[in-house]
């Protein structure tokens, strides 16, 4: 079982939306893929969960959230000041194999970035991935949504390195949120990130392709990742 780790390097840089195509590029090559969101925030009662997201523009029908909680805050905070406990990272690894069952890719989407808790006990999703890549024939690799704009190198680069320091390999970057008219700082970032972090440019979202509708971002996905055979390594 290969897990894709899909972090940010902060809140609403694109997670969500780049999941999404993700799925759709491995389903239309041939993968039988499951997507899992650890720990959903900030959604009420009746509000489209990114879960609901990633099915809708996906349309990968293996689509499970492990925990949800309505505040909008970090996981470890929403918990505490909803005086409850979030199943320990060792737990969720276990239902993470669970729905990984006959699959041959699974995308985990984490919540923020790769330091925030994601359970009360301290645990992010790079502890996720440890324990995860400790079990069975299971490998993780991470993949960074990263913004375009001013202040991204640095962002991207703390983030790669804490994911490298933590023994995990990363494939690339995605840019989550590409403006329709780039300033000077995002046209040069689309060339500076790959170059300061030594990893390839995986794909480029534009602005508002998560407003697109399904048929219209499936037909997209090819055009945003042109090259999408590291997809397909197990």
């Amino acid at each position: 079982m290969r897990v894709i780790a899909i972090t940010g390097t902060d809140t609403g840089v694109g997670k969500t939306v780049t999941t999404a195509a993700l799925s759709r590029l491995a389903l239309d090559r041939g993968s039988r893929v499951a997507v899992v969101k650890a720990v959903q925030t900030g959604v009420a009662t009746g509000e489209p969960t990114d879960a609901d997201t990633i099915t809708t523009l996906g349309g990968c029908e293996h689509v499970v959230e492990l925990v949800r909680l309505d505040p909008p805050l970090a996981p470890d905070t929403a918990a505490r000041r909803l005086g409850i406990a979030i199943p320990r990272v060792a737990e969720l690894a276990g239902r993470v194999q669970a729905v990984a069952q006959d699959r041959d890719l699974v995308l985990l989407e984490g919540s923020g970035g790769v330091a925030v808790r994601l359970d009360t006990a301290g645990g992010t999703l790079l502890d996720l991935a440890s324990a995860l890549s400790g079990a069975g024939d299971a490998t993780v690799d991470f993949v960074v949504v990263a913004r375009t704009s001013l202040g991204t190198l640095n962002h991207t680069e703390l983030t790669v390195d804490a994911v490298r320091r933590a023994g995990h390999p990363v494939t690339g970057v995605v840019f989550g949120d590409v403006p329709g008219a780039p300033g000077l700082a995002e046209r040069a970032n689309l060339t500076e990130l790959p170059r300061v972090t030594g990893l390839p440019l995986l794909g480029a979202i534009p602005h508002g392709a998560g407003q697109l509708t399904p048929e219209e971002f499936r037909t997209e996905c090819s055009r945003w990742f042109p090259s999408p055979g590291w997809l397909d390594q197990r």
